[in-house]
């Protein structure tokens, strides 16, 4: 029999049910918070974790998604097998975490959060029956941020380990990386540490490209925004054939002055 669970945070009432659950775990109708709480301890979850098949709101999934922080990292746990994210036609009356011996759902009142748990056994397993047919005719959710750790090593193997230490300090320096007003785009991301770098616009691009974080025309036009903003210079570097290619230098000397985490802020404010 489950029991009742009241924390004081979304965070620290999935982190207790994780806790208690066994190997599977159907989350119906999450909130935003919630997929975003999940992501984030999944991502540094110590035990084992139950696999969680997340059946929401597509428009919610892709705002969510929108933001690189948190897009990469699920594309991580579904690269690993440790999460699924599906789209859910209609919702439920509460977010419902549903497993074959245990059922909660989550209620917030006031500061605290409860996960309020079904007693009946036979009711448990006809809800997750339930639930898990929802989730498993559910279509896949196209989740096309490319995992952190990919873009983590291919950064390292393709452009060098110093601009892999940058792009690191920038993110662990952000909450959230969603080029809205509220944080920087990872292609931003991308191009700052380049330019901090002296990297040619070419080689950063393509490795964006192919890693799948966005489009070499994409690189491209937000490298021309950086630069008419000032954030961004370029040298032009002549090859054997074609036309010179261009490295990619900081604009601004307080850009220039920084390093790795104050590089966000500064970069941000000279944005908005």
């Amino acid at each position: 029999m489950t029991s009742n669970l009241l924390e004081g945070t979304t965070d620290d009432i999935l982190r207790s049910v994780l806790e208690r659950s066994e190997s599977e775990l159907v989350v119906v109708d999450p909130s935003a918070d919630v997929v975003e709480a999940l992501v984030e301890i999944g991502s540094d979850y110590e035990d084992d974790l139950p696999t969680l098949n997340v059946v929401a709101d597509e428009g919610l999934l892709k705002d969510v998604m929108d933001d690189f922080i948190v897009a990469s990292a699920a594309a991580d746990l579904v690269d690993a097998g440790d999460m699924t994210f599906r789209n859910l036609s209609d919702g439920a009356d509460n977010t419902l975490l549903v497993g074959k011996e245990s059922l909660y759902a989550l209620v917030s009142a006031g500061e605290h959060v409860a996960a309020l748990s079904a007693e009946d056994d036979a009711f448990i397993a006809d809800a997750y029956e339930t639930y898990h047919e929802v989730w498993s005719e559910a279509e896949p959710f196209n989740l096309r941020t490319p995992p952190l750790g990919r873009v983590r090593s291919t950064l390292s193997e393709d452009i060098g380990d110093d601009v892999r230490a940058d792009f690191d300090g920038v993110l662990a320096s952000l909450e959230t990386a969603r080029g809205d007003g509220d944080g920087l785009d990872e292609v931003t991301i991308s191009l700052l540490v380049a330019a901090k770098n002296d990297v040619l616009l070419y080689d950063i691009s393509k490795w964006g490209e192919d890693v799948g974080i966005a489009s070499k025309a994409t690189f491209s036009r937000t490298k021309t925004r950086l630069e008419d903003m000032g954030l961004i210079d370029t040298e032009k570097v002549p090859i054997d054939v074609g036309r010179p290619r261009l490295r990619l230098k900081l604009g601004d000397e307080k850009l220039r002055g920084a390093d790795s985490g104050g590089l966000a802020s500064v970069a941000h404010s000279m944005l908005n």
